[in-house]
């Protein structure tokens, strides 16, 4: 590692999440799910942005044509930003009314995953979609809260969880495809929020909960964690030209008073330098 993480945007977020590199933007994009913002963080300037979303948000991804497609309570919408302007593309899960969108991931081939929950954290409503511009397709169901997917940097394992269940499972990938579920390893503290992948295909879980980031190799090994001076760190990304910066959305949903005074930067946006990058980052073709 280069460095301990920084605070770069004392943003607040209640519940900061999906921090996705865009390249062409030159800019860190996240948001707030609980807080229905969109940001973005200026990564050579440090300019600092932010939207009203429709609903709770719980992704926003590149795609090819210059906008964001958002996972927005209800549905997907894409996000304009020279406009500001949400617009509903698709509805998804009408069926499942006290489900939100949760996390996504773009595959290489340009497809968009994303995963589902139920929105009281109760029942196990969840489940996990790919879409490709029609209807989104059912990939596996009866998830609590869903994170991921991310992928291996040869698309032959994906990596996708189950917060609640404190467990990281892996599928074998391939074709937009997805089989043989199984157990990939186990969180040491906290909860396993967002993953990402880097080169080497070291897998980084944010630990909700947990102070820091876990580290897994190819294998399940834990190879160490990040530590970070908030108990809720949901998701990290790579970026720069080099992608050896890494940064780290958190939160401060389920805090108290007292507990936001020992750690009163949760929910900001930290950064740090890395000395591997990571994996670069695919656009969603419409």
């Amino acid at each position: 590692m280069g460095g301990a993480p920084e605070l770069v945007w004392d943003v607040k977020a209640e519940l900061g999440e999906g921090p996705v590199w865009v390249a062409r933007d030159r800019a860190l994009w996240f948001v707030d799910i609980k807080g229905r913002r969109l940001h973005r963080y200026g990564h050579d300037d440090g300019s600092q942005a932010s939207w009203e979303a429709p609903d709770q948000i719980g992704f926003a991804l590149p795609a090819e044509d210059g906008t964001l497609i958002c996972g927005v309570r209800g549905g997907l919408h894409r996000f304009d930003a020279a406009t500001g302007v949400f617009s509903l593309i698709r509805p998804v899960e009408t069926d499942r009314p006290g489900n939100r969108l949760n996390d996504g991931f773009v595959a290489p081939d340009g497809s968009l995953w994303f995963g589902s929950m139920d929105d009281a954290e109760e029942s196990r409503s969840g489940a996990l979609y790919r879409w490709t511009g029609g209807e989104p397709e059912r990939m596996d169901d009866g998830y609590g809260v869903t994170n991921g997917p991310a992928l291996s940097p040869d698309g032959r394992t994906m990596y996708h969880h189950d917060t609640l269940e404190k467990t990281i499972h892996a599928y074998d990938h391939a074709d937009g495809r997805i089989a043989a579920r199984r157990l990939f390893a186990l969180t040491g503290d906290g909860y396993p929020d967002g993953p990402c992948v880097d080169a080497d295909g070291v897998l980084h879980v944010g630990l909700f909960g947990g102070w820091g980031v876990d580290r897994f190799d190819p294998e399940g090994r834990p190879l160490g964690k990040i530590e970070l001076p908030v108990p809720a760190v949901t998701k990290v990304a790579f970026a720069g030209d080099d992608l050896k910066t890494m940064y780290f959305t958190t939160a401060w949903m389920g805090m108290d008073a007292a507990q936001r005074a020992k750690a009163p930067a949760a929910g900001g946006l930290f950064r740090m330098s890395v000395d591997r990058p990571g994996l670069p980052q695919a656009l969603i073709r419409l």
